[in-house]
């Protein structure tokens, strides 16, 4: 799936001379490494203002059981049709990329799962049946590889129908260790290699606005701040946004572009939700 960003780099998004250095980011990078080849063989299109669509085949893993058909016919792949279109989203898109795959976890944020794991949870994901990802390029980002303003990323995800709806009603107690969550690691500046610390609060801030089911998830952060001196490092940066929608036994989750407003990424949701009934079961 898409190669999110860590935690301590999505405090430092809107912090051009800052680069954090937790081992998240390490293990994270090199889990996807493989999965991402084919992002790295075609992102180089949008440095050149070029457009490009990119289909990943689906990865060697073993395919789990589908679900139990029913009178309706049943819908298994997903189509590209079922992602948002760079028509739906108000900037330009220059570069859509796509991949699909078998079997992996529903993941809504990796900073969320760092944040549970970092107090010995579970990182709460369930299981998919299938999948399909999509990257969207702003056409004014210089590069994907170090912005993640310009970046918008979508995964649509296949599901036990039983599991989609359980992931909804557990929204609430899977954000609940994360409400205050301080995180701590070193940040590269100018001074040198410095530990910072900043506070999360994460918390489910709309729902029931599209699709069978749907929420906004919000991370709230603090600005960074040395842990010696006390000195904030920049001003509070951005909140975090993301939505998650369900139709049937689809589920998608959005993460738009940073500095999107809730308004803007609850409209795109209701797009999306009904971009979806092409591949839920029950059809829409």
């Amino acid at each position: 799936m898409r190669d999110d960003p860590t935690l301590v780099e999505q405090i430092q998004r809107d912090l051009q001379d800052v680069r954090w250095l937790g081992p998240e980011e390490i293990r994270a990078r090199g889990r996807r490494r493989s999965q991402r080849r084919i992002v790295v063989a075609t992102v180089v299109l949008a440095l050149t203002g070029a457009s490009a669509v990119a289909v990943a085949a689906p990865r060697n893993s073993p395919s789990p059981a589908l679900p139990v058909a029913s009178a309706s016919p049943t819908r298994h792949e997903i189509s590209t049709d079922a992602l948002l279109q760079p028509a739906d989203l108000p900037q330009q898109v220059d570069v859509q990329l796509s991949q699909s795959g078998l079997g992996e976890p529903v993941q809504l944020d990796h900073g969320l799962d760092y944040c549970r794991t970092s107090q010995g949870r579970s990182d709460g994901r369930k299981m998919s049946i299938l999948s399909r990802s999509q990257t969207l390029v702003h056409k004014q980002s210089p590069s994907v590889a170090t912005q993640s303003k310009g970046v918008f990323t979508q995964d649509l995800f296949r599901m036990v129908p039983e599991a989609a709806t359980q992931l909804f009603a557990e929204l609430d107690e899977l954000v609940a260790p994360c409400a205050e969550w301080r995180s701590v690691g070193p940040v590269k500046t100018a001074e040198g290699i410095r530990t910072m610390e900043a506070v999360h609060r994460w918390a489910v801030v709309q729902r029931d606005f599209a699709g069978d089911d749907a929420a906004i998830l919000r991370d709230s952060l603090s600005a960074p701040r040395d842990v010696q001196t006390g000195q904030a490092l920049a001003d509070d940066p951005s909140p975090i946004l993301l939505a998650v929608v369900r139709v049937g036994d689809s589920v998608s989750v959005l993460h738009p572009w940073t500095g999107g407003t809730e308004a803007e990424l609850v409209q795109l949701a209701v797009v999306s939700a009904a971009r979806m009934c092409a591949a839920a079961n029950p059809p829409c």
